[in-house]
């Protein structure tokens, strides 16, 4: 999906004025109908198991391991609804954040599910800096 045109979101972002407006994620997203996907988390690593050095290059990674998840079900980066971004480290998210939103843009655009970002004391895989799993809902068909 790189340097792709996104066409619009068939889900609609809900972000009350009430709440201070969002930086990268969307406080709700009302799905449009259709199919519900469940992406497991996905971690920073190649088709090897070999994990990059810096959170950036994992995020990468992790996003296009996630899109892959979604393409292979028929799906896009606008049907993405819900995310959990688990980090080692959110005070090296922040830090990175530019380079972040960089690789995000690179492979989700400026589509932004309703997400939660959660520090973690450790990943499953140790090397892993990042895991991220989603929630799509496809269109009927």
């Amino acid at each position: 999906m790189t340097g792709s045109v996104h066409p619009e979101p068939p889900h609609r972002r809900v972000d009350p004025p009430s709440l201070p407006p969002p930086k990268g994620y969307s406080n709700g997203v009302l799905a449009a109908p259709g199919r519900t996907l469940y992406l497991a988390g996905q971690v920073g690593w190649d088709r090897d198991e070999r994990f990059p050095e810096g959170l950036p290059a994992q995020v990468d990674l992790a996003l296009r391991n996630l899109v892959a998840v979604l393409a292979t079900a028929g799906g896009r980066p606008e049907h993405l609804v819900s995310m959990r971004i688990y980090t080692r480290s959110v005070e090296a998210w922040r830090a990175q954040r530019k380079a972040i939103g960089e690789v995000w843009r690179t492979h989700l655009g400026r589509w932004y599910p309703a997400m939660t970002l959660v520090e973690v004391p450790r990943l499953y895989d140790a090397p892993a800096l990042v895991e991220i799993e989603s929630i799509a809902v496809l269109p009927p068909g």
